[in-house]
């Protein structure tokens, strides 16, 4: 660390140890002492030329579509830990020595002044993402999904999402689906045939969201094309709109549900409608207070075609959600699909996803 680190740091030690007797300073009085410097007393960062070092540049804390995603844990950890702790510039220096919990969460609280636009939902709404559920909250990510039957004929399915944020509350989405399917080949050989599924576009958008309560609802459509081969099992043969609302509801202990529901409208009406009912149940763990995090979640999802109500098909999906960066923008999730009804036409499937959550860092940064 340069000696004008050391130096700077050491005095704003001694300046936050507070006299005995005297009255606790409030979050803008320590943001003034321990992170102006660096960041601008007005949260937009300090110029260039007056850092003292070259090549980092500070966040502007008044731009909400920054400052809005990252929920006050992901925060705090990089004031505790510094820059390093979540693989970001070692020139962020810890100050979990010198400042306790209380006085950290103070100085957030006041950083969070700096953007005044409160369409922004926070990242304490952001909940870790199910296999199957979509979150109400709009994200900037990627997502490479794959399931794969653990019985019976071989079939591995998988999908790529990219999502990208726009604006406050609302989201394009982009989905391609493809995979393999084993068939029976002449004699007594199997094949494997793959192709490409039915291409989606769709857009989200947060029609309310309250952090005290910790609730957000958004409502979403997407439009399936009919891109993939019907007669070999990777398309349906039309063109579908699908229409649905997402709802999450923060818990008490770091636990969430997450409700999705909706529909699938072919325009070719000699396909049937359905719709289909999901949620998922959840609980995050961390080592420590700001490391790794685990999350256990359990998804249930039923579907049935409208003018057959009575025959719904239940799944349950237990999985495991693990940041794997250091900066946690990586993450992946392992699960097993199984059947609840129905189990003489469907088997058990494993299901895995890898997400990239790109606004946070590229695939080789953070680790």
């Amino acid at each position: 660390m340069p000696r004008v680190w050391v130096l700077f740091l050491i005095v704003s030690l001694l300046w936050l140890t507070p006299a005995s007797g005297a009255s606790p300073r409030t979050g803008e009085q320590l943001f003034l002492a321990a992170c102006a410097t660096c960041h601008g007393p007005d949260g937009r960062g300090a110029p260039q030329e007056a850092l003292g070092f070259a090549g980092v540049e500070p966040p502007d804390f008044t731009d909400c579509s920054f400052a809005t995603r990252e929920a006050d844990l992901d925060w705090l950890g990089v004031a505790h830990r510094g820059g390093p702790g979540r693989a970001f510039a070692r020139e962020m220096a810890s100050f979990g020595a010198a400042l306790d919990r209380a006085q950290l969460q103070s100085i957030l609280d006041h950083i969070r002044t700096f953007c005044s636009d409160t369409r922004w939902p926070r990242g304490e709404l952001n909940f870790p993402r199910p296999f199957a559920t979509e979150k109400a909250f709009p994200e900037d990510e990627a997502v490479i999904s794959s399931s794969a039957a653990i019985d019976g004929p071989g079939n591995i399915s998988n999908k790529f999402v990219y999502e990208q944020r726009v604006g406050p509350r609302s989201q394009f989405e982009l989905i391609v689906p493809f995979g393999w399917s084993e068939t029976r080949g002449p004699g007594s050989g199997n094949a494997w045939e793959g192709g490409v599924g039915d291409i989606a576009v769709g857009m989200k958008h947060v029609l309310a969201y309250s952090f005290d309560r910790g609730s957000i609802l958004a409502v979403a459509g997407e439009v399936k094309l009919p891109t993939g081969s019907e007669s070999k099992g990777f398309g349906s043969g039309t063109t579908i709109f699908e229409p649905f609302v997402s709802f999450g509801q923060r818990l008490p202990g770091r636990s969430f549900v997450q409700v999705q529901t909706g529909a699938e409208i072919p325009f070719d009406r000699d396909h049937s409608d359905e719709g289909f009912f999901r949620i998922a149940l959840g609980r995050t763990f961390r080592e420590q207070e700001f490391g790794r995090a685990w999350t256990p979640i359990v998804e249930f999802t039923g579907g049935a075609e409208f003018d057959a109500p009575s025959s719904v098909h239940w799944d349950v999906i237990p999985q495991v959600q693990v940041s794997i960066s250091t900066r946690q923008h990586i993450l992946g999730c392992a699960g097993v699909r199984l059947p609840v009804n129905d189990r003489d036409d469907k088997d058990p499937q494993l299901v895995l996803y890898l997400l990239w959550d790109w606004f946070d860092g590229g695939l080789t940064d953070g680790w």
